[in-house]
């Protein structure tokens, strides 16, 4: 009998705290009373625009895109090129006696980390689509070039008379193979060897290697200005006559300087062997492609719902749908309409209470049925505001600071103050606690609070290069599977 009054006791004393924990202003799922959100819960609407992003400069990034997406049924078209300077091996390399090109072959690496798992090297088929790549050269020097915008267009010149086109490829991409070549040995029986990353291989005209490299004289080879002086640079484009399927785009990484892996035109060559006239040895060298490498994006909405949206950006019945684009392509401004309506309720007529905001959250839902692959929604998006000079800042709750200036209204880390994908539920979920708290109490205005698009690696609020990733969002409950644009804030009035 004793045993079973401790056990009522216990069960009496459970049920006790369970109850004293349960509160109507505890905002959460099973919370853990030390860390439930206190405060009463206001859910409030978001109006939401597309708007185009404006040029970038393209320089110095994680990964280059390059490719063409020729059919989205939602987003048109996109193009993207590279331009690219290329560098001696060393100075004042020779080639030796009376040097004759064998091959050229431009090697481009797929974009590459240490988890392969975390990039995308293609974002759109790469299962049937076929993509045709022509190499040029640039008619300007690009080493002295002072702008690398992501809408510039880049001349190209004749490297011989009528002749403008220095080497191309038609086939598949095939970012996740790495390709099996053959080493030429001088001296020795030729060599096979797998290839340390994936790459894109594009054969160049030998007739041009020839022309415009091994010819030229040992003092424009001496020195990598003079030698970018001659040889300009290259310039590479999506022949799109000759693709076909949906298309893509595929990124790749410039940054390695291992001979191994780097970016680079491979020039397999023969020359006269010593005190011979007639006997050729076979040689090979890299000229290395070095800084700087740009690009250039463009994208076609003719025909889309897009170009209604981009047309009349406010319409009098808003849109249930807003459009996301990396690539240079699409961003959404967001505005705040019924902040000072909520505040002015909060309040009740009591110009001395203060509305304090224990969390704000930013949930943005994808539209349903459009994260069909191969176009699957971003993995990551950004969020970010103007200053007064309309530069983009981060918000209060994205910066960490340092040392002594560290910010103590930070998020606390990349994945709390959010914008990765929830496949699961099918949305983007944003802190931004400390910078509706400033709108409220009027510290910082609102030049502008915008979304955009980030690659899953590198979150940047500058329009991001280094991905092709394209997003839908569902701004109204357009249908039964839609979920609004919506801010959830939890907070707590005082007097």
């Amino acid at each position: 009998m004793k045993f079973i009054k401790q056990d009522l006791l216990t069960l009496l004393i459970g049920l006790f705290l369970f109850s004293a924990c349960k509160s109507t202003n505890s905002v959460g799922i099973d919370p853990d009373p030390d860390y439930a959100i206190a405060g009463d819960l206001k859910v409030l609407p978001l109006s939401s625009a597309t708007v185009e992003e404006e040029a970038t400069n393209t320089t110095r990034l994680s990964t280059y895109p390059l490719g063409f997406i020729k059919t989205d049924p939602v987003f048109g078209s996109t193009e993207a090129s590279l331009v690219m300077t290329v560098s001696l091996p060393s100075l004042d390399y020779s080639f030796g006696n009376d040097p004759l090109v064998d091959s050229a072959i431009l090697v481009l690496p797929y974009a590459n980390t240490v988890d392969s798992s975390k990039i995308t090297r293609v974002y759109g088929d790469t299962a049937t689509s076929r993509y045709s790549f022509v190499v040029q050269q640039l008619e300007q020097d690009l080493s002295t070039e002072k702008s690398y915008l992501s809408n510039k267009e880049w001349a190209i010149r004749d490297w011989a008379p009528g002749k403008t086109i220095a080497g191309s490829v038609t086939g598949m991409l095939r970012p996740n193979t790495r390709a099996t070549i053959t080493d030429v040995v001088p001296g020795k029986a030729d060599t096979t060897r797998l290839l340390p990353v994936p790459q894109l291989r594009i054969r160049l005209a030998s007739e041009f290697v020839q022309a415009n490299i091994l010819d030229l004289d040992s003092a424009t080879k001496s020195k990598t200005s003079k030698f970018n002086q001659a040889f300009k640079g290259l310039k590479i484009t999506v022949n799109k006559a000759e693709s076909t399927g949906n298309g893509g785009i595929a990124f790749f990484d410039f940054s390695s300087t291992d001979e191994t892996t780097r970016a680079k035109i491979e020039i397999y060559y023969k020359k006269l062997q010593s005190n011979s006239q007639i006997q050729r040895d076979t040689a090979s060298i890299s000229f290395p492609i070095g800084l700087p490498v740009a690009a250039t994006l463009k994208h076609d909405y003719t025909g889309t719902p897009i170009k209604a949206q981009l047309d009349v950006p406010n319409p009098s019945t808003p849109y249930a749908v807003t459009y996301l684009q990396a690539a240079g392509g699409l961003k959404n401004k967001i505005s705040f309409t019924d902040l000072k309506k909520f505040v002015d309720e909060a309040k009740a007529g009591n110009p001395k209470s203060k509305i304090v905001i224990n969390k704000a959250e930013l949930v943005l839902n994808v539209s349903s049925g459009t994260d069909v692959a191969p176009y699957i929604p971003a993995e990551r998006l950004t969020l970010y505001r103007l200053d007064i000079a309309g530069q983009r800042v981060n918000l209060t709750d994205n910066i960490e600071g340092v040392g002594n200036s560290r910010n103590p209204r930070y998020a606390g880390s990349p994945a709390a103050f959010g914008g990765f994908y929830d496949k699961k539920n099918k949305r983007y979920t944003f802190t931004l606690t400390a910078y509706l708290q400033e709108l409220i109490d009027g510290t910082t205005q609102d030049y502008g609070t915008f979304i955009g698009s980030s690659s899953l690696t590198q979150f940047d609020i500058s329009s991001s290069i280094s991905s092709g990733a394209r997003t839908v969002l569902s701004t109204k409950a357009a249908g039964a599977a839609d979920k609004p644009l919506k801010l959830n804030i939890y907070y707590t009035k005082t007097d």
